[in-house]
């Protein structure tokens, strides 16, 4: 036995019993005790500009206290701290294209080369789901009236080795009229310096996954009647006029997140076009 017992001094001698108190923030829900009244309640508010904290005990009585030290939880000393905001979000890592992201990057001045989509939702489905990709590199996309006028729009865009141009048409099937058109042209004397891909869909609608949309897949409209009506008809939805069309497009462009919701007979065709135009 020590007789003169254990050394006082030994150790942290200055912790209190309970503890040294440790920031925790006042999450709603957490009962709490003030030290100085002793009110127990459970914290049902936090005002950060007064940094006060409200507890409401069990007969619902209700009272205010400054935020930080003075309160026990579960019996240990705290210092009540505001609860902590929800993190920003995090930026994604991968544009809409599968990508690697470049946030915060300017537009580069736009190129003079271009890509022509045959349509509007063309346009607009290549600048959802590729824009990022298209602004950093310089390229801007346009849209023609139809194939049919593709060679005039090239008469006046003059292509060269500097001015290159890449061409998504629909439909571009063995033995089309689109197919025949695009041979003409890559014959000409511009076609070193155009490059026309297609995709196999009647319409842009098609290069759109149908599972996305709820169904298992796109109707077959007979030959006759115009695929858009046709489909929407089919599928249940307003087609009277183009605003109901409007509205179908729409709803179907909102069902793409990127990438992953659209048919690779597509995704193939535009990387193909955005490396040609900025080789």
């Amino acid at each position: 036995m020590d007789r003169y017992g254990t050394d006082v001094l030994s150790g942290d001698w200055k912790v209190p019993k309970r503890g040294r108190a440790v920031e925790t923030p006042a999450d709603p829900g957490l009962v709490v005790e003030e030290v100085t009244t002793d009110w127990c309640g459970e914290i049902v508010a936090v005002d950060r500009d007064l940094d006060t904290v409200t507890l409401e005990d069990r007969h619902g009585k209700r009272r205010t206290f400054p935020l930080g030290t003075g309160f026990l939880l579960e019996g240990r000393p705290v210092i009540l701290t505001a609860p902590v905001t929800k993190a920003a979000p995090v930026k994604p890592t991968r544009t809409a294209s599968g990508s690697v992201a470049v946030h915060d990057a300017k537009a580069r001045v736009a190129r003079a080369s271009r890509i022509f989509v045959e349509g509007r939702h063309d346009a607009e489905l290549v600048e959802k789901v590729w824009g990022d990709d298209l602004r950093i590199e310089g390229v801007v996309v346009e849209y023609l009236g139809g194939v049919d006028d593709l060679a005039d729009h090239l008469r006046d865009f003059k292509p060269g080795p500097d001015r290159r141009v890449g061409v998504l048409v629909d439909h571009l099937v063995a033995g089309s009229k689109e197919s025949r058109i695009a041979q003409n042209i890559m014959k000409s004397p511009v076609g070193k310096d155009v490059l026309i891909v297609g995709h196999p869909f009647i319409d842009i609608w098609q290069a759109v996954k149908p599972s996305r949309l709820g169904f298992t897949a796109w109707p077959k409209v007979p030959k006759g009647i115009d695929w858009k009506k046709g489909t929407c008809q089919q599928l249940g939805w307003p087609h009277r006029d183009q605003a109901d069309i409007a509205r179908a497009w729409k709803h179907i462009l909102g069902g793409v997140r990127g990438f992953q919701d659209l048919d690779p007979a597509l995704l193939g065709r535009v990387e193909e076009l955005i490396d040609f135009v900025t080789a």
